[in-house]
């Protein structure tokens, strides 16, 4: 099988660069969906995928999830990922910048502060209650009609509108999420995350981000488990094995050459590292992931 550039996958179209916040129906825009879901892709912004019925799947970082009726998806910037839908398929799809959800805003940042997005980095999608759906999709067909027209402080009634559509989503976790509201722990999480994002290849000592953080290690460790329930150095293997999967998945790069990007030397030390990491070989995940990718 011939595997497009990897490097195509991770490019980003200028406008979409630039995207403050867009909202259409799948239904409406479906060949529009189809034509940006040709091959597995990633943005720099916010995307949240609402099937209201229908069916179809989503595949995030290799995981493969089935579309049922009223699902709700999120996927965060950096995430490569393809929507396939069905024919019938209605729904939504809202992308929106994270420099739009905060823009102006003092009194409430739903980013951190509610742990909406570190809940949907656990469970990746949930099952809306129906009567819940009900009156989301009334401030859906807000933003729909607000989007679409050009009166003062559009951009205000929008992003409020976002943020209601959004606290809804946040009742339908079960685990309580006041459990997230600490928030210099969870800004320092998120200061780590995007430390590990940035730095991976080069980076990979618990040691290396307390630094960059101006704490210690052990406090570091310390704070990333409370928040996530996994320790720094956890958070750092995960994201290096996410970037060779991925390569292997989507590229024709032979182990050397994954190893390379990564930053590896050494071919058996990366080869027994991706092993611990995957529980299978380098090969064996290969020939797993041309059934995913042409299945």
């Amino acid at each position: 099988m011939k595997f497009p550039e990897y490097s195509s996958l991770l490019k980003t179209e200028s406008a979409d660069a630039a995207l403050p916040f867009r909202i259409h129906s799948i239904r409406r825009m479906r060949a529009d969906v189809t034509a940006h879901n040709t091959i597995p892709h990633k943005q720099h912004y916010v995307e949240i995928i609402w099937i209201i019925k229908g069916g179809g799947t989503l595949v995030m970082d290799l995981e493969k999830f089935t579309l049922q009726d009223n699902s709700i998806f999120c996927i965060t910037p950096g995430q490569l990922h393809q929507l396939k839908e069905e024919e019938q398929t209605e729904g939504y799809v809202i992308s929106f910048t994270e420099a739009f959800l905060h823009m102006g805003e003092q009194e409430f940042d739903l980013m951190y502060n509610s742990g909406l997005f570190q809940s949907f980095s656990r469970s990746a999608g949930i099952r809306l209650d129906s009567d819940i759906a009900g009156e989301m999709q009334e401030i859906a067909l807000k933003m729909l009609k607000e989007s679409n027209n050009t009166y003062l402080f559009k951009t205000e009634m929008l992003r409020r509108y976002l943020k209601i559509f959004l606290i809804y989503v946040a009742r339908q976790f079960q685990a309580p999420l006041q459990t997230l509201m600490q928030t210099r722990n969870i800004e320092l999480s998120e200061k780590f995350k995007s430390l590990v994002e940035l730095h991976f290849k080069t980076h990979r000592k618990v040691a290396d981000y307390a630094k960059l953080l101006t704490v210690t290690p052990n406090y570091l460790n310390e704070i990333i488990k409370k928040t996530t329930a996994y320790p720094a150095s956890h958070h750092i293997r995960q994201r290096i094995i996410l970037e060779a999967k991925r390569r292997v998945a989507y590229s024709d790069e032979c182990m050397k050459e994954v190893a390379w990007h990564l930053g590896f030397t050494d071919i058996a030390h990366f080869s027994k590292f991706f092993k611990n990491a995957t529980g299978t070989t380098f090969t064996e995940f290969r020939k797993e992931c041309l059934v995913l990718t042409t299945g």
